[in-house]
């Protein structure tokens, strides 16, 4: 008997460097632009930048929730008189039980993590946002913070940013990789001559990651490439449903 494959959604995470490409021009346009050929369902945006925008143009906050998705959650990790600095979360869905988890770390830059719920038609699920910091002390204590909230496991669980992990062996996928398995492995930064896996998707279970890629037109509008993964988010149901398909018969030939 055919089985009808299990429904997927695209996430994306893309730090954009403040919307400012390798030829130094600002243009959140050619992010815009890059986002939409891959139509993401939630999307992960770091180093959004609000704080020197060029004349005429409004927050890159706004204009890329305007432009990508129906809702979103800001983490303004920087805010002064000129504007804010951080990270967004963009979804194609509602969104439900949000929190902004401080992950700063005394003398260090500001840093935040959205934890929220995502109401797909698929099923509900879980997706941490972040970005971690440069220093690896700092980095050690996020991690341990992030396996703090990954270990709750009601629902299928996604977690994914800028990690800012560049060691072996990495101080942040020791950490986590037994209550989030799967991630992905593709290079994502300098975005010119990738070498180093700083961004990533990570999911539980293991078995709902069922693709991965990173997009090399994006070096033409940041310094990172973006990663795009497909998940199935209702994989926690297939088990039952399988036992119940073979207490039916509906496995036989």
């Amino acid at each position: 008997m055919k089985h009808e494959p299990t429904p997927t959604v695209r996430a994306m995470t893309w730090n954009i460097h403040g919307g400012i490409g390798p030829d130094h021009r600002f243009d959140l346009r050619r992010v815009v632009d890059l986002v939409r050929r891959w139509d993401p369902d939630v999307l992960a945006v770091q180093e959004v930048d609000s704080r020197h925008p060029p004349a005429g143009h409004g927050s890159p906050f706004t204009f890329l929730r305007e432009s990508l998705g129906h809702h979103g959650i800001e983490a303004k990790s920087i805010t002064t008189a000129d504007g804010d600095y951080g990270q967004m979360l963009i979804s194609r869905w509602p969104l439900e039980h949000t929190v902004i988890h401080d992950l700063t770390v005394e003398s260090r830059e500001p840093r935040r993590a959205i934890e929220t719920e995502v109401l797909s038609p698929s099923g509900r699920f879980r997706l941490v946002a972040t970005h971690f910091g440069l220093n690896m002390r700092e980095r050690r204590r996020q991690a341990r913070r992030l396996v703090e909230i990954a270990r709750r496991h009601p629902m299928t669980t996604v977690m994914l940013g800028d990690f800012n992990d560049w060691f072996w062996p990495s101080v942040f996928r020791d950490a986590l990789k037994r209550e989030m398995p799967a991630r992905t492995p593709h290079p994502t930064y300098p975005s010119m001559f990738p070498l180093l896996c700083l961004d990533r998707i990570y999911c539980w279970p293991r078995e709902c990651l069922r693709r991965s890629l990173v997009d090399h037109g994006g070096r033409a509008a940041s310094d990172h490439l973006p990663v795009i993964a497909d998940i199935a988010v209702d994989c926690l149901a297939e088990p039952a449903q399988a036992a119940a398909r073979r207490a039916s018969g509906a496995n036989r030939p």
